[in-house]
């Protein structure tokens, strides 16, 4: 069997990160857990340390602080590759991304090299967003389709499942983006270098706890980075 690695990066998830460990694993005796943790105040690192110590697939990484979601993920990456994971996923602790979705993500690994979870395929299947939250996003992907040419209708989602092949073939010591930029980068690459990405529709539910991470700081880095991309794949230099 395939062994496959959620990688989740978390600050102050002490509310989810229990139940969201527990009901990864039961999707399958192949699938591990690797927690990113980013020094979180209110005792994430601890909880996951004390799962581990009874769960030898319960795998964590300590940080020394909050130094984002895009440096967590690349963290993980490297992790997943020198263990010689086959497929790796990235999710989220808070319950938007359904661990129930992962045995779908991985029969479609069998003919795709990426697969991504799509809220804008078969309509719009977002709940609980406010409706400024909704455009924004849907329109930051309508926006890097037409500036990057990538065929994706949800290129900024988080929930995602790569093979090892494609996290092999990207320079991971040069993605240095965070937030929506991070996904459209890491999906940018793996396509440029002729992998084939498939999207999975998927129901994305709005955090059931906790506080989002989003900042205005992420949603201008978007913006940029995909004029970044694209011109850097002009110029060979992904």
């Amino acid at each position: 069997m395939a062994r496959t690695l959620v990688v989740t990066p978390t600050y102050n998830e002490a509310e989810n990160i229990e139940r969201f460990v527990a009901e990864v694993l039961a999707q399958g005796p192949d699938i591990d857990v690797l927690v990113v943790d980013d020094n979180s105040p209110d005792g994430t690192g601890d909880i996951v340390s004390r799962i581990q110590s009874k769960n030898s697939r319960v795998h964590l990484i300590r940080r020394a602080s909050k130094m984002g979601l895009g440096t967590a993920y690349v963290e993980g990456f490297k992790y997943a590759i020198k263990n010689k994971y086959d497929y790796i996923f990235e999710m989220d602790t808070d319950f938007s991304h359904s661990p129930a979705e992962i045995p779908n993500f991985l029969k479609k690994m069998s003919t795709c090299d990426l697969v991504v979870g799509s809220r804008y395929t078969n309509g719009v299947r977002v709940i609980n967003w406010p409706i400024r939250r909704l455009i924004l996003s849907y329109s930051a992907n309508l926006y890097t389709r037409i500036i990057t040419g990538m065929p994706l209708k949800d290129a900024t989602g988080g929930f995602k499942c790569f093979s090892r092949k494609v996290l092999e073939a990207i320079d991971l010591d040069k993605v240095h983006s965070n937030g929506y930029s991070f996904q459209i980068e890491m999906n940018f690459k793996a396509w440029a270098k002729g992998f084939k990405i498939c999207e999975h529709p998927i129901i994305f539910m709005d955090r059931q706890s906790g506080v989002s991470k989003m900042s205005k700081k992420i949603v201008y880095e978007a913006v940029f980075m995909v004029w970044r991309l694209k011109f850097r794949k002009i110029f060979g230099r992904l």
